[in-house]
């Protein structure tokens, strides 16, 4: 590692803030990636850790830094990465190969479709009225090219995209720049009343629930995209085997606190003459991984098992009840901040 610098893309905005549920910062604390500045927009840098390189940014730009290696790593959602190997691909005749490498859980979206209420319910037969009446499908958008890409496909499988080979990516609302084809106007926002307001024929929107959509008294016609945050790399860095060292590094640490979110530790000791029921319990109920962890001592066995905390089927009090009533004794629950399987994950 000795000389060599992991340029990591950090998103500025919702992601890092806990208030606003993506609280990145804490999630870099438990991987041992404390941060300095980052919470206060920056400049960001790890502390103690000169081989990471923080680079505040937005997401929106982060696929275009990863495909001229401006960057090595990216922490971005999927949807705008998309959006900007679409842009360069469609806009300007550049392939770039980025690769999806950790998803982080957490920052899920849905891109979708939306079309007044009145229209049919699918898409497909949208775009058949739409063009029975003109040339120019009009969509709006905060992801022209995402959505560019999502009519073309569309007028493709329906043997129509030769009649609608054009097409212009503009800002909201100015003069069109042709009258066949499609029209991408690109929003800052608002989506929902633009289409509302008969601004265009379709959006396409960034929903989680879908609430803003009913609320506009719009529906979802399509399911474009499922995003989240994720990590990106330009796959490149893997030629460099000291940077290839920083990313697994870096990999294996987000993934272990990853792992261990809403994930404990029970510790607790059995007599010896318990230990082989409480063995079975854990055996029929799957809460060990490859064996049960176990110290054997003269009189008592030690055990150690992990719980998640968010598995129904199992709750976290009634695992400790029910071992309680098999004779386990002294229960103790810890809180885990990390938790690796092996390195398999990241290979």
């Amino acid at each position: 590692m000795e000389n060599a610098t992991l340029k990591i893309g950090m998103p500025a905005g919702s992601l890092a803030n806990a208030e606003r549920g993506g609280n990145l910062i804490a999630l870099l604390k438990d991987c041992g990636f404390k941060t300095t500045g980052y919470s206060e927009g920056g400049p960001s840098s790890f502390s103690g850790m000169n081989y990471l390189f923080g680079w505040d940014g937005r997401p929106q730009e982060f696929g275009s830094q990863l495909g001229i290696n401006e960057l090595d790593v990216a922490i971005a959602g999927d949807d705008w990465i998309t959006e900007r190997i679409l842009e360069l691909k469609l806009a300007y005749k550049t392939n770039i190969q980025l690769e999806r490498v950790l998803s982080l859980n957490r920052g899920k979206v849905r891109i979708v479709g939306i079309a007044t209420k009145d229209s049919p319910d699918n898409i497909n037969d949208i775009l058949k009225e739409i063009i029975k009446k003109k040339k120019l499908i009009t969509v709006v958008t905060e992801m022209p090219y995402l959505t560019l890409d999502w009519i073309q496909s569309k007028l493709k499988s329906l043997g129509l995209l030769e009649q609608y080979t054009k097409y212009s990516v503009q800002k909201y609302k100015t003069p069109a720049l042709i009258d066949e084809g499609v029209l991408i106007y690109e929003t800052w926002g608002k989506t929902e009343a633009k289409v509302k307001n008969g601004g265009a024929d379709l959006g396409v929107e960034i929903t989680q629930s879908g609430s803003a959509i009913r609320n506009y008294d719009l529906k979802i016609v399509d399911e474009i995209l499922l995003s989240e945050s994720s990590i990106w790399i330009n796959p490149a860095i893997k030629k460099d085997p000291k940077k290839k060292d920083l990313l697994e590094l870096f990999l294996i640490n987000l993934f272990g606190a990853v792992n261990a979110e809403h994930k404990v530790m029970i510790l607790f000791n059995s007599p010896n003459s318990d230990a082989a029921k409480i063995e079975k319990y854990l055996i029929e109920n799957n809460l060990f991984a490859d064996e049960p962890t176990k110290t054997i001592g003269k009189e008592y066995t030690e055990f150690y098992i992990q719980i998640d905390m968010e598995n129904p089927e199992i709750p976290l009090a009634k695992v400790r009840y029910q071992l309680a009533k098999l004779g386990a004794k002294n229960i103790n629950t810890i809180p885990l901040s990390s938790s690796i399987p092996s390195i398999q994950v990241i290979l």
